[in-house]
């Protein structure tokens, strides 16, 4: 079940009938964002499909992100997140594709990528826009918060369009 604030944000989304469809690459988020978005009855007005790509292997094959930006970046990164987002939008023929790559927790963080720190890909026809952000907490607090921006990213892109 979903807090109220995520819940919100989904149906601020589904309201705007906007005939937008959107699209996801998840990695640290392992499908909790599309959970978000499929969470209210007639999603299949503005949700195409999702992406779990967890595995570098499954970045590289199914997004078709290159093994090289991996390799010089690594997969926590915005370079990664904007590959994800664009392989994303090209599979789904979305109007919008979102991605999200990052450290969840508890463990992995470096002192260059923290616990926390959360990439972001935000595909359209208008090109594609990065942004990283750091976040406090547990595994779960994280990977909530994640999604929580990945919606308003969602929705400021929609807004924006209309």
């Amino acid at each position: 079940m979903l807090n109220k604030e995520l819940i919100n944000l989904v149906q601020q989304i589904k309201d705007t009938k906007s005939a937008i469809i959107i699209s996801t690459a998840e990695s640290c988020t392992g499908g909790m964002l599309a959970a978000c978005l499929t969470e209210l009855a007639g999603a299949s007005q503005y949700f195409a499909t999702g992406i779990v790509s967890y595995s570098n292997a499954a970045k590289v094959k199914i997004l078709s992100v290159q093994e090289q930006t991996l390799n010089k970046f690594g997969a926590v990164s915005e370079e990664v997140a904007k590959e994800m987002a664009e392989g994303s939008r090209n599979i789904a023929e979305s109007d919008i594709a979102i991605s999200i790559t990052g450290i969840a927790g508890p463990g992995g963080g470096t002192e260059h990528k923290p616990v926390g720190m959360i990439c972001f890909g935000v595909a359209t026809s208008c090109g594609t826009k990065t942004s990283t952000h750091y976040f406090k907490g547990n595994r779960a607090d994280v990977r909530k918060q994640a999604c929580l921006t990945a919606l308003q990213l969602i929705l400021s892109e929609i807004v924006h369009k209309l």
